[in-house]
């Protein structure tokens, strides 16, 4: 019989080490940036990972005005908020908001890819949207993730 014992790993918060990384969004598409952060956020990309605990990294996306859609979403897709009135639903394209608050588009894409509990809005506190070349988290040193 063999008397080694395999034992699941899992990460304690005193463990957890969160690296931060910075992202050029210009000419990436939505959906495979957002995927890609997302993974990152929840720290799947670590060998460490445990699915209850915080154990991602921040991840810093600058040029998010210069994300882009395939095919015809930018003037087809549709954002939908409701006043919590009869008939209060607004929506808006992407158009739209890429003129009022373009670092909605991408950070609306990696919300809906985070979990819907305590852990998911808690891992959403670690990503930081900007809409220039500029970030105000130099002293952090993060470091370039090619996506």
């Amino acid at each position: 019989m063999n008397t080694t014992s395999f034992k699941t790993y899992s990460a304690r918060p005193g463990d957890v080490e969160a690296a931060w990384h910075v992202v050029d969004a210009e000419n990436l598409v939505v959906g495979r940036l957002a995927a890609r952060v997302a993974t990152i956020l929840r720290g799947k990309h670590k060998p460490e990972y445990t699915p209850h605990m915080d154990v991602g990294d921040h991840v810093v996306i600058v040029n998010a005005e210069k994300v882009r859609f395939t095919g015809a979403k930018e003037t087809d897709k549709q954002y939908f908020r409701h006043s919590g009135y009869p008939g209060g639903i607004k929506e808006r394209s992407p158009k739209e908001i890429r003129a009022k608050k373009p670092e909605f588009i991408v950070e609306n894409a990696v919300k809906g890819m985070l979990p819907r509990t305590k852990l998911g809005r808690q891992l959403y506190k670690k990503l930081h949207v900007y809409t220039g070349p500029e970030h105000p988290h130099e002293a952090q040193q993060p470091q370039p993730l090619d996506i």
